[in-house]
């Protein structure tokens, strides 16, 4: 996947979508990444690959 959008722009497109996620959803430590995916995956209803194709998605707008 070619990353086009910044981190931010990404978190802000997310939150824009699912009214349910705040900014500390998105909080984690170095190398901590898959606990952040996990948590987004419980809170949306998403198993990780609609995660990763939502992410893939959020690029091509």
């Amino acid at each position: 996947m070619k990353i086009l959008r910044s981190w931010r722009e990404q978190k802000i497109m997310l939150k824009q979508r699912f009214s349910v996620l705040m900014d500390f959803d998105f909080e984690y430590a170095e190398g901590q990444r898959e606990k952040m995916m996990e948590r987004l995956s419980q809170i949306l209803k998403k198993d990780r690959e609609e995660l990763d194709f939502l992410f893939e998605e959020l690029q091509t707008y």
